[in-house]
């Protein structure tokens, strides 16, 4: 087993290489959550202001011709 994790004298190598690939897609990861919640955020304030901006349309009266 421990000739498993020396890694034919390359476990420095192997096993940093390793620890930088994990941090590397953590921080991706956590990069990628923070863009998606803000978008999120802003899609919420253009629907928002987009209904606020568009015009009401008047009910059609019964028996109004059109």
């Amino acid at each position: 087993m421990s000739s498993f994790f020396e890694m034919g004298g390359y476990a420095g190598y192997v096993w940093s290489s390793y620890g930088l690939t994990t941090i590397a897609l953590i921080v991706l990861l956590m990069v990628s959550m923070r863009g998606l919640k803000k978008s999120r955020r802003d899609l919420a304030h253009l629907e928002a202001l987009l209904k606020s901006r568009r015009p009401r349309r008047k009910k059609a009266q019964p028996g109004a011709k059109s």
